[in-house]
């Protein structure tokens, strides 16, 4: 069985498309003070605020919450939603402050309910962040079982975001560690697993189950990083693997020495006979966050966060590639 994720239901060009068509149509924009700073399409809107900027992004767990049904454990979608919000605050160098949770559901269960809320409780902690407010709404006939989602406020002064504009050719891509399959990709991950044993499995010390529901890792340790060394970019590895890297700019990237997959990813190549390409723009294959710098910069970044490595260089010519593989 051959697999790919259009064929699981996510067609990231259609995506692409479909969010471009719904971008064209924004076209008003705030008149006076507080107006958006720069354009819709990075991975965190800005605000004007005085010398500072505001930021929101909004994200949720997606299909990782039928695995969670399925295994009978929703006590880490939580950090999830946390993660997949703040870590794309982190990418701009943006402090996330407060978060506002949405979740939709065919009935309300307490006992779901507050799984759910411990999760999110875990994953505010580790951010640093209060959540200050949500909404629960029961979508009988529109939702079938939970969806969990969420929205991020960050705060930072002007001058220290990081766009990804100072990204020049010859800058060092350093790779940091993901916990596993994070939130993204796992449209195909289920097509593979169920296909495949389903989710009790044993898969080295857990089960397959388990190991999917690794929560995904929030990187909070980067904005100490860009304080101390020069960073010209940041990228958050999530849906579309290693194509999120052509979200901070116009060169290109090569990536020459990848960070070894952890033992999951092979598996699901393996059981599901999915290209290699296939996998680096599905998943993020062992690097769940990306940091552009300088080359004398490289070697103490790297060094600052366990199993980090330089991974790749950007380069002039455009595109993404994975040795003599290009990820399109």
């Amino acid at each position: 069985m051959t697999n790919s994720y259009r064929e699981a239901g996510v067609d990231i060009r259609l995506e692409a498309d479909g969010i471009a068509a719904l971008v064209r149509e924004l076209t008003f924009r705030r008149e006076g003070r507080y107006g958006p700073v720069g354009g819709v399409g990075h991975f965190a809107g800005l605000i004007e605020f005085g010398s500072h900027v505001l930021a929101l992004a909004t994200d949720g767990v997606g299909t990782k919450m039928l695995i969670a049904d399925a295994v009978g454990d929703r006590s880490t979608v939580g950090i999830d939603c946390i993660a997949m919000n703040v870590n794309d605050l982190y990418v701009m160098n943006i402090e996330p402050v407060a978060f506002v949770d949405y979740i939709a559901c065919d009935r309300v269960d307490p006992a779901r309910m507050a799984e759910i809320g411990r999760g999110l409780n875990e994953g505010a902690r580790q951010a640093n962040i209060s959540i200050v407010g949500g909404e629960t709404a029961t979508l009988a006939g529109l939702v079938n079982g939970l969806d969990l989602a969420g929205a991020v406020l960050g705060i930072q002064h002007r001058d220290r975001v990081i766009s990804g504009e100072a990204c020049r050719p010859d800058d060092l891509v350093v790779g940091l560690p993901s916990s596993g399959v994070h939130s993204n990709g796992l449209s195909l991950a289920r097509r593979i697993a169920e296909a495949n044993g389903g989710y009790d499995q044993p898969f080295g010390s857990t089960t397959l189950g388990r190991e999917l529901l690794t929560p995904t890792r929030i990187y909070s340790e980067v904005l100490g990083l860009a304080e101390r060394h020069e960073v010209h970019g940041m990228c958050h590895i999530t849906g579309g693997g290693l194509l999120n890297l052509a979200r901070l700019t116009d060169l290109g990237f090569a990536i020459d020495d990848p960070i070894a997959p952890p033992p999951v990813f092979a598996w699901l190549q393996e059981r599901g006979g999915v290209s290699t390409a296939e996998m680096y723009r599905t998943f993020n294959m062992g690097m769940g966050f990306a940091m552009v710098v300088p080359e004398h910069e490289a070697g103490v970044v790297a060094r600052s966060v366990p199993g980090a490595k330089v991974v790749g260089r950007c380069t002039a010519e455009p595109g993404i590639r994975l040795g003599d593989l290009r990820i399109e």
